[in-house]
């Protein structure tokens, strides 16, 4: 066996180090590649260059710089992005990731703690606790890491005072109490100098509890994942010819076996394990972090996406669940708004219906919260549009995470961790009708539609909204309109004009509004309507082809100009709060169906031009 064979062989620890701003995390690891021979003679050649170009450590050698590879973080003496590194002793294989301390960079930490199985929070001697210090311990704490690290760090530059270790640790234990950590190791550390790093440092007699480079080495993971129940998520169909089906995928955690049975979480179909591969190879078995194919006896039905497990310890399927997420978009969360949750391999619309509280990152208070900013955490009801397999985060972190998707930029808006499913529509079931949408519609001579009509206040959406049902009306056909102000009068008479405010108030008129067009109806919608997720919320929700975004495009200046209810020049005024165009965006459809000019054509005509629309639609019969 070579040394790259022997080195593979050992068991693997996965560990970050995460902390505040200049606590020493990138020396750590730089340190411990150093101490254990892993820098060649030409990198520590370069490492001195680079000391004495970007260094903070006056003559010596900077460690960190062997970790902090962007031209940026040297620059500003930071880290930015995750890095990763590599090294071995005798007893173990250690992968690393150095996460950064700014605030402005917690999802970069969130990243590399996702993957992790202990962490080194480091806490400078001299400035004890911080707020990232305990935003870290508690990101930590949700991501599933439950052996920690407590590395008090810089214990030279307080003369090696016991007392102001013990008064860290007992300050950092009493936080930590309520975050479930399996295990908390406490050590006096000098990145910098190499004390109790991988040897026992005589300048500390007080401390008795041996370096860190032995604690990493003897902390117990692997067997947490191996005794869970079995899950696979499967993540390829394995067809390479028309008598093989293979089901593919790496397993998280549990063992299975040749002969067991074996049930497809989300459609409750059993079959049996024929036979399992490893690498090419047919094994009897295989267990938590192999990669397989997996052929079973019976031909089912399973695709990209589903999970398998053993009959006896299934996941739970719903659509509905409880999750803490942390907010890694610059734009809020707001409850009501259309994401994509991302959850194994399966990808499916989803939404927060609830913000239960917020997460004080000082003192882990739960806190009532209406959104959720950049790096905060919360703690969520969360709804999908079909139900998806998971375990609570705390039994398995692969199936219990998830991450939601900005559904506009494709930006990673959160990191979700899954509490418990909430089975609310267990007795829930629906109903079916005798006499149906087409049904409905074919009775009204007419094909069901939702005319949403956007724009600024004051833009003319109401006026050509009621010109376009008079003349519908007209004409015979069954309409009803749904005008901002009146549904605020009474279905949505609760709600604000904050923008988790209009989230909701525009996902519940897209529900009315999509009932209505069960009826047969042709719905007419007047809203400003001011963010793009909801109206494409309201779009998702209807039928193929259903919904026509109307833009009413008027100029601000107009828009102010009119100001038929007097709005704007409160607003102006300061005496309206988050009104759309003054101190709250619009956000302009990209792809309307249909663009008004109201400050250049008349409402008649804009009218005719919304019936003709119709028609050529095929919506209503064509005079």
């Amino acid at each position: 066996m070579n040394v790259i064979q022997a080195e593979a062989a050992l068991p693997t620890l996965r560990l970050l180090t995460c902390g505040s701003v200049d606590d020493g995390k990138s020396t750590l690891i730089g340190r411990l590649l150093y101490e254990q021979k892993l820098i060649f003679d030409d990198q520590l050649s370069a490492l001195e260059r680079d000391s004495k170009k970007f260094g903070t450590t006056g003559d010596d050698i900077d460690y960190a710089l062997l970790v902090d590879g962007l031209e940026a973080e040297r620059e500003q003496g930071i880290t930015i992005d995750v890095a990763y590194r590599y090294f071995a002793t005798a007893r173990r294989s250690f992968i690393v990731a150095d996460t950064p301390g700014h605030e402005q960079y917690t999802r970069n930490m969130a990243t590399g703690a996702s993957n992790a199985d202990l962490a080194i929070v480091l806490v400078d001697a001299r400035k004890g606790l911080l707020t990232q210090t305990h935003r870290h311990s508690i990101i930590v704490s949700l991501l599933g890491v439950r052996h920690v690290v407590l590395a008090v760090n810089k214990i030279d530059l307080v003369d090696y005072d016991e007392r102001i270790f013990r008064d860290i640790v007992i300050a950092y234990r009493k936080f930590a109490e309520p975050l479930g950590f399996r295990s908390l190791f406490a050590i006096p550390i000098s990145a910098r100098f190499g004390d109790n790093i991988s040897s026992v440092s005589p300048r500390t007699p007080w401390y008795q509890g041996g370096h860190l480079l032995q604690r990493l080495e003897t902390t117990e993971v692997e067997e947490d994942r191996r005794s869970a129940p079995f899950r696979l998520p499967v993540q390829w169909i394995n067809r390479p010819h028309l008598d093989f089906r293979g089901f593919a995928g790496t397993i998280p955690s549990g063992r299975v076996a040749r002969g067991e049975p074996i049930v497809i979480a989300g459609s409750g179909k059993q079959s049996t394990v024929r036979s399992i591969l490893v690498s090419d190879e047919e094994k009897d078995s295989a267990e938590a972090g192999d990669a397989v194919t997996l052929t079973l006896e019976d031909e089912v039905d399973i695709a990209r996406g589903d999970v398998l497990a053993h009959p006896v310890s299934r996941p739970e399927v719903a659509d509905q669940f409880t999750a803490h997420l942390i907010w890694m978009s610059a734009d809020a969360m707001l409850p009501g708004r259309s994401y994509l949750m991302k959850i194994g391999a399966r990808t499916v619309p989803a939404q927060v219906t609830e913000l239960k509280h917020r997460i004080d990152v000082n003192n882990f208070d739960k806190l009532a919260a209406k959104s959720l900013a950049l790096n905060e955490v919360g703690f969520c009801n969360v709804a999908t549009t079909m139900p998806v397999a998971f375990d609570a985060y705390a039994d398995n972190r692969d199936t219990g995470a998830f991450i939601l998707i900005d559904r506009a930029t494709n930006e990673t808006a959160a990191a979700g961790m899954i509490a418990h499913g909430l089975r609310r529509a267990t007795n829930v079931h629906r109903h079916g009708l005798s006499v149906t949408r087409d049904a409905h519609a074919a009775q009204k001579h007419q094909k069901p539609a939702i005319l949403w009509f956007t724009g600024l206040s004051g833009a003319g959406k109401s006026t050509i909204a009621n010109l376009v049902e008079a003349k519908l009306h007209a004409r015979g056909v069954h309409t009803t309109l749904l005008d901002g102000d009146n549904v605020r009068h009474g279905l949505n008479k609760d709600l604000g004009f904050t923008a988790a405010d209009r989230v909701e108030n525009i996902r519940r008129v897209g529900e009315v509004a999509r009932l209505m067009t069960d009826a047969g109806l042709i719905v007419l919608c007047s809203f400003i309507s001011p963010f793009r997720a909801e109206r494409r919320l309201v779009r998702d929700t209807a039928s193929e082809g259903e919904f026509i975004e109307i833009f009413v495009d008027t100029p601000l200046e107009t828009a102010i100009a009119r100001d038929p209810k007097g709005l704007y020049r409160r607003a102006l005024a300061g005496e309206i709060k988050n009104f759309t165009g003054v101190d709250q965006p619009y956000e302009a459809p990209e792809a309307p169906e249909l663009i008004l000019d109201s400050a250049a054509e008349t409402p008649e005509a804009l009218a005719d031009r919304v019936i003709a629309e119709l028609e050529r639609r095929g919506r209503i019969v064509a005079l």
